[in-house]
């Protein structure tokens, strides 16, 4: 049996008394990437925020590596191990790469061993080397690829048991979505347990391992990227297109 990394039971989520996510059910397997996928406010990123703790669930569970995490405060998530490259980025823009990479680090001290090898400066530069070249560059002078790299790996710097991807392609050129979804494999290759979030669907699929497709808050589907790769159908049903930027 595989190991499951991450597992939300019966999750129940508001904005106020807007009632979110109705009962949302999956398990993310240790060393895979699970895609997140479903139209515009099907509740993608409000499940992501739940898992975060920025918004306690009200009903339900979330589990880390078996462990109650539903409940804590983000920064206790964050040390147990979760990591979260949130939409928009949100680098500092006014630090240089490495003062955005450092602060990371210092500020999770202590965090979830993640798989394989304690991850540091020089193998943040070994998987994004422009990184490196950058290191010195002011981080909102970079590049929106660029930017999104250095948000993964400011996340990274944490040493995540779970990485938390929040639409890492938006708003990014094709020819650097394709390098987002090599460095997704790259990371996965490593052992790294991934939940991806993505308008995306394409270049999703071509990543992920599990598929979990949210419709208006719920669960519409649960099951394996090859299942989801081989029925169009339901991904038109779900997505509307079967669409890339």
């Amino acid at each position: 049996m595989a190991t499951e990394a991450l597992s939300v039971t019966d999750l129940h989520a508001y904005y106020g008394d807007s009632h979110v996510l109705y009962g949302v059910s999956f398990a993310l397997e240790e060393s895979r990437v699970l895609a997140l996928l479903g139209r515009n406010g099907a509740g993608k990123t409000t499940c992501i925020s739940s898992i975060m703790g920025l918004l306690p669930p009200r009903g339900g569970e979330i589990r880390l590596f078996g462990e109650k995490i539903s409940g804590l405060p983000p920064e206790a998530i964050s040390r147990l191990g979760v990591g979260l490259v949130p939409q928009g980025r949100r680098i500092f823009p006014t630090l240089s790469v490495r003062e955005n990479l450092v602060v990371a680090a210092q500020r999770q001290n202590g965090a979830g061993k993640a798989p394989g090898k304690t991850w540091t400066l020089d193998r943040i530069y070994d998987l994004f080397p422009r990184m490196k070249e950058r290191q010195n560059q002011l981080a909102g002078s970079l590049s929106g690829g660029e930017q999104q790299m250095l948000a993964i790996g400011r996340a990274l710097m944490g040493n995540p048991k779970v990485l938390l991807l929040d639409e890492p392609s938006e708003g990014l050129a094709p020819l650097i979505v394709q390098e987002v979804g090599r460095t997704i494999q790259r990371l996965k290759d490593e052992g790294q347990s991934i939940i991806l979030v993505e308008q995306n669907s394409r270049m999703a699929l071509e990543v992920a391992d599990q598929v979990v497709i949210l419709n208006t808050g719920e669960t519409a589907f649960v099951g394996s990227a090859d299942e989801v790769r081989a029925d169009e159908d339901l991904v038109t049903r779900n997505l509307g297109i079967f669409h890339g930027h």
